[in-house]
């Protein structure tokens, strides 16, 4: 309503043409100049009424045309002119221009792939092969991450852990709500740049839980490294929209957190440390994972395949360690 009273005086007050300063009044050039146009869009008057509110300097806006006038009083023009022309100066290359968002690597189906090994793997543990002629395997016994046995120097169990469930529920679970946040990241990075962070989330985060829990715990499952697959899409979308608050960045980052603490400590057999460890160094190696991509660029299908393999060959190295150590 008040606006509607500034207006409607300042109509009755501008005779002929409002840039003439006739009635003590003069209008602000669209270009800041001193002979331009006087028409502004209603952004421009938005934004240049504000900076003059900000510097108490006196003003009056009044509809011209298709557009809007800026008037100030005469007294007042070169002081509005100098605030206008310092913010437009501060304020030339802001904000920046958003970053491109990388095209995506088209791998979901390698990705299901890997997963579906996790679960063929699951029913690989439970069989008994000595009903065959094998020698028997316990393979939680051999590859569960004990607690006073990696203290012991038995490493390996950081890297078999993430292959064992304790149920068919849990590695559901795993499959179901990590596969789709490893997905993404796969998507995001790359199949082996991904799987590679997640491997080296989890490990660490296997030996670092260990680290504060009691001797006598001990715990499977790949759920270490699905929380590092949340905490790493969290860190690169921090990274790519850090300048951008309109892009919303703190949103992933909220939900990646939201989810540690509905997921992460939810059941009695639940192992926080090992959630909130995965998670933490899940965010390390995202960082780290996006800095080199942004300044080497994103890897090859060669860089890829080979990485792959390596995180392969670590995990059949580890279990290949467990059974002959045992």
């Amino acid at each position: 309503m008040h606006e509607a009273v500034i207006i409607v005086s300042v109509m009755e007050t501008v005779t002929g043409d409002p840039g003439t300063g006739e009635d003590g009044w003069r209008a602000i050039p669209a270009d800041l100049g001193e002979d331009g146009g006087t028409i502004l869009s209603e952004r421009q008057l938005q934004l240049w009424t504000l900076v003059l509110q900000a510097r108490t300097v006196p003003y009056r806006s009044a509809p011209c045309g298709t557009g809007w006038q800026l008037l100030v009083p005469l007294e007042a023009y070169p002081l509005a002119l100098g605030e206008l022309r310092q913010y437009e100066e501060r304020n030339r290359n802001w904000p920046p221009p958003a970053p491109v968002t990388p095209v995506q690597y088209n791998n979901t189906l390698v990705t299901l792939s890997v997963l579906l090994l996790l679960a063929t793997f699951h029913n690989i543990t439970q069989l008994d092969a000595s009903r065959f002629g094998y020698r028997y395997v316990d393979w939680y016994a051999i590859g569960s991450a004990d607690a006073a046995r990696m203290l012991d120097g038995e490493w390996w169990r950081a890297v078999t852990a993430l292959t064992l469930h304790a149920n068919w529920l849990h590695l559901f679970s795993n499959l179901t709500i990590g596969g789709f946040f490893i997905v993404c990241l796969c998507r995001e990075l790359g199949s082996g740049v991904a799987w590679c962070l997640l491997l080296c989330s989890g490990i660490l985060g296997n030996a670092a839980n260990t680290l504060v829990q009691q001797p006598d715990h001990v715990s499977v499952g790949a759920s270490t490294a699905v929380f590092a697959a949340v905490g790493s899409l969290a860190a690169i979308s921090v990274v790519r929209y850090r300048q951008f608050p309109s892009k919303r960045w703190t949103l992933p980052a909220a939900a990646a957190l939201a989810l540690l603490g509905l997921l992460g400590t939810e059941g009695t057999q639940t192992d926080l440390g090992a959630h909130f460890f995965g998670f933490l160094f899940g965010i390390g190696f995202g960082l780290g994972g996006e800095f080199l991509i942004n300044r080497y660029g994103r890897p090859g299908p060669l860089v890829n395949a080979l990485l792959v393999l390596a995180g392969a060959g670590t995990v059949v190295a580890a279990w290949g360690v467990a059974i002959v150590y045992v």
